[in-house]
């Protein structure tokens, strides 16, 4: 980190007010903080804790409703809060660059991606003409795209999320700006993935001296990335410092509970609790109460372990034996000939009754093609699964809505898995009429309940999903999937798109749910933080194949392979040291 006296970026008495239907509202109130030049500050907070307003503001891209209404925001000496638009455009990529969150959102999926990065380069003027082209292949290349000359030429749905992700890096430093904002740049990302990006991203801004402000839900991330971490709940800066004091000690109560919720942190306390290293948890505990996220939680000791699990030797609820699955892929072109994808390959393992079984691995791993197959979504291509010894595929109609009785699914997106037309009570009743189970009195008396269990109050059950929070809608889909007492239920990335408090908040019901009504879970994750904590067994797949499964101890202790090593290795925060309060 740089000794300069004089930061590059200075926020002062941040104010942003937008404007709605009810009146002005204010988003962000009294925020300060500094990014020195060649520093990488990070900035934490739950979903609308003000940090990627704050970092908006900085780069002049409020929404249309959005203005800054107090304070100062202090570039190279400039501020920015004076600028017209233009010449805060001409700012825009030539001196402050972007890293957006969602890659394939941000790039125009008709423009192949080298053009796009030669725009970056014309309109910030760095470079015309001949010299174009070649720059923005060695701009790809810099940010680890192998093959860029041919990668240029292609379209954003040719790339994986991490190629698209590495293009954007690409964009954002095209003019080797003094300041990037990264905002939640690889929250979408594998944790292999993310690794590589963030390494890459580090050495590139490392060796340009660029400072950078990274925008995260997760402090253990910030915490290993970061020279100096900013904490942000409900608009303003409850505490900064730098990164590793602020993790080993944390002063504010919100920080604690981001620490006891953020699941590499978690991951780390199990796994020194089983080396037997002393690690206190900290104070801050992180319960399931309704309205997640509103409300700072009471103290109380934080769990880090999951609970037992039921089931006996031989009891299993699953049997997966030597399934594949293959897809014919056509050809190009009237003529062209298809080609076969084996996404599942001889796949075996068995969920033990009452137990969470976790299969893992990468995007393209073939784990939420084995969710689909158990779900009856997908019929195997060759092999079997049994569910409670009976074979799911080929059955009726009528054994089709037996098993949709007694396995449901919770699926990644709660916003996209529920009709935005349904009313929160019409959602979770919908099941229960297309089972034509009970009448109108009955289903309104178990809607009523399963609200209850899930910890949500009765009076959302006339709101739409659109007017919940992220995590209020997961529980909303929880409460369907419950609806007519399943036994096992599938989670398919049920939690990967939840801010860590959410998420620990869902975890924790998910496992008083377990407790209470005996359930089994298939969880389907590529967050191996997550899956220490909840699941009992793990299957690790790659490229189609398992390549490893045991007990979650054996295999987070004593990984068999090099595969299941380098997936532990990338959990971001996973060689920091924890301190008392951590």
């Amino acid at each position: 980190m740089t000794t300069q006296t004089t930061p590059l970026l200075s926020i002062r008495d941040l104010e942003v007010t937008f404007r709605t239907d009810a009146g002005p509202t204010v988003a962000v109130r009294g925020v300060s903080f500094d990014v020195h030049a060649g520093e990488t500050v990070a900035v934490v907070g739950e979903s609308g804790s003000g940090k990627s307003t704050s970092a908006a503001a900085v780069m002049g891209l409020l929404a249309d409703n959005g203005r800054v209404t107090g304070g100062q925001i202090t570039f190279d000496g400039q501020d920015l809060t004076t600028l017209s638009p233009a010449a805060m455009h001409r700012l825009r990529g030539s001196q402050i660059g972007l890293v957006p969150q969602d890659p394939m959102s941000n790039l125009n999926p008709v423009r192949r991606v080298g053009r796009q990065v030669d725009e970056a380069l014309v309109d910030n003027g760095v470079l015309s003409g001949r010299g174009v082209r070649a720059r923005t292949v060695e701009l790809l290349g810099e940010a680890g795209l192998p093959d860029a000359e041919r990668r240029a030429q292609q379209y954003p749905h040719e790339f994986s999320g991490g190629m698209r992700q590495r293009a954007l890096i690409a964009m954002g430093l095209a003019a080797r700006p003094q300041l990037l904002v990264a905002d939640e740049p690889t929250s979408a990302l594998d944790v292999t993935v993310q690794r590589t990006i963030l390494d890459n991203l580090t050495a590139l801004t490392d060796r340009l001296g660029i400072a950078v402000l990274l925008i995260t839900h997760d402090l253990g991330l910030a915490a290993e990335r970061a020279d100096r971490v900013v904490v942000m709940y409900r608009g303003e800066v409850v505490e900064q410092g730098p990164a590793r004091t602020l993790l080993s000690d944390p002063q504010h109560e919100y920080t604690r509970r981001l620490i006891a919720a953020a699941p590499s942190l978690a991951s780390r306390r199990i796994d020194l609790a089983h080396a037997g290293t002393p690690v206190q948890a900290s104070t801050a505990a992180v319960p399931v109460q309704a309205g997640a996220g509103t409300e700072l939680p009471a103290t109380g000791a934080a769990p880090t372990e999951p609970a037992a699990a039921g089931g006996t030797a031989g009891d299993h609820i699953v049997e997966v034996e030597h399934i594949s699955k293959v897809f014919r892929l056509r050809g190009r072109g009237l003529l062209g000939r298809g080609t076969d994808l084996r996404a599942v390959d001889d796949v075996s393992f068995v969920v033990p009754r009452g137990t969470t079984v976790a299969v893992v691995g990468e995007s393209g791993s073939g784990k939420s093609t084995v969710a689909r197959m158990m779900l009856g979504l997908l019929e195997p291509t060759s092999g079997t699964i049994r569910f409670d010894g009976e074979d799911v595929a080929g059955r009726d109609r009528a054994g089709e809505l037996a098993l949709r009785r007694r396995v449901q699914p919770i699926f990644q997106d709660p916003y996209a898995s529920l009709d935005p037309l349904f009313t929160i009570y019409r959602t979770i009743e919908e099941p229960l009429r297309a089972h034509g189970l009970g009448d109108h009195a009955a289903r309104r008396t178990r809607v009523r309940e399963l609200l209850e269990q899930v910890a949500l109050p009765a009076e959302l059950l006339r709101r739409y999903p659109a007017e919940l929070s992220g995590g209020q809608r997961q529980r909303v889909a929880i409460a369907r999937a419950l609806a007519l007492e399943p036994e096992l239920v599938v989670c398919d990335e049920a939690v990967s798109a939840l801010d860590v408090i959410v998420q620990a908040q869902i975890l924790g019901l998910l496992a008083d749910l377990q407790d209470r009504l005996g359930l089994s879970y298939l969880f389907i994750s590529h967050d191996l933080a997550v899956v220490r904590q909840i699941a009992d067994h793990v299957v690790v797949m790659q490229q189609g194949a398992v390549v490893e499964q045991g007990s979650a101890d054996d295999v987070f202790d004593r990984p068999a392979t090099d595969y299941t090593r380098m997936l532990i290795d990338a959990i971001p925060g996973r060689g920091l040291e924890l301190g008392r309060s951590a």
